[in-house]
């Protein structure tokens, strides 16, 4: 049978590891917010010519817009983001690019007030807050006849950070390197990885309770590890069949959906990982008083 609650270590030291890198690069690069938490303006721009983007930029900044931020999308469009533009503003911009590229067409635009962007930011934050303190009652509550019923709670609750900052880790340095902002399509994908993240948990967390119900062994540590290995082909098979659904929303529908399924894919990723590789064994560090051994992973 697989060891898997004795290489625990190991996996905190990876997790460890990722999570370091992300930190890094929101200390670096942070995340670049869209409209919807940082206030302006976003017109999509459908050229009949061909444009480069590099062009593109240059002409926005020698029109006085230094700081817009240009994306382009598979169909072939532009995403131009400025601050705030007034209507004059805007047909000015546009007389301006047609003057420059040729005729084009403006397929969207819409702008947020910075009050608009203040309040959609504290929802976000309460969304997810409330999310978080749900799952952790709820979690408690599911396993109340078990021993320490909180700590499942908490090792789930633990998990569930863990998935949330290796998204945000690795959106930063897609946003770095390829100018990526979050959205409430970021937001919405980040409560379904929670969701979906903690499904697996529960299953796993479940099968450790029939386990130690049918006193498969009285040492804590090998139920976890049966429970484990009863129900990875399960986790892996669940996770594999929905990546491959989010894998072709991404490649198939576009980029009005681009952050939602990119975060659905590293979520599904990191919340398999987490929900075999850090929840289940917390609760094993957790029962063995291991909590010291975090310093020297390596001789556990």
């Amino acid at each position: 049978m697989f060891d898997i609650t004795g290489r625990r270590f190991w996996f905190f030291l990876i997790s460890a590891a990722v999570i370091l890198i992300g930190i890094i690069s929101l200390a670096v690069f942070g995340l670049r917010t869209g409209i919807e938490f940082s206030s302006g303006s976003m017109m999509r721009l459908s050229f009949e010519q061909k444009v480069d983007q590099g062009e593109l930029r240059q002409e926005l900044t020698s029109l006085g817009y230094a700081n817009a931020i240009v994306q382009g999308t598979k169909e072939g469009d532009f995403l131009i983001r400025t601050g705030k533009l007034s209507g004059e503003d805007k047909a000015q911009l546009v007389s301006a690019l047609t003057a420059r590229f040729g005729n084009l067409e403006e397929t969207e635009f819409y702008a947020v007030s910075p009050m608009v962007a203040i309040e959609t930011a504290n929802n976000a934050a309460i969304a997810v807050a409330v999310a978080a303190i749900g799952i952790l009652l709820y979690i408690t509550w599911a396993f109340r006849r078990m021993p320490s019923p909180l700590r499942y709670g908490t090792c789930g609750i633990i998990a569930l950070v863990h998935d949330v900052l290796v998204v945000l880790g690795i959106f930063s340095i897609l946003g770095g390197i390829l100018e990526w902002e979050i959205n409430l399509m970021f937001i919405t994908g980040v409560l379904a990885v929670i969701g979906y993240s903690v499904n697996n948990t529960v299953v796993i967390f479940d099968r450790i309770r029939e386990n130690l119900t049918r006193g498969v062994s009285p040492n804590f540590e090998v139920v976890v590890n049966n429970s484990l290995v009863e129900t990875l082909s399960r986790s892996l098979n669940t996770s594999l069949t929905t990546l491959f659904v989010v894998l072709a929303l991404l490649l198939f529908v576009g980029a009005s959906i681009q952050n939602f399924a990119v975060v659905l894919v590293i979520g599904i990723i990191a919340g398999t990982y987490s929900s075999i590789c850090i929840a289940p064994q917390l609760l094993v560090v957790w029962d063995k008083g291991e909590w010291g051994r975090f310093l020297h992973p390596a001789r556990a």
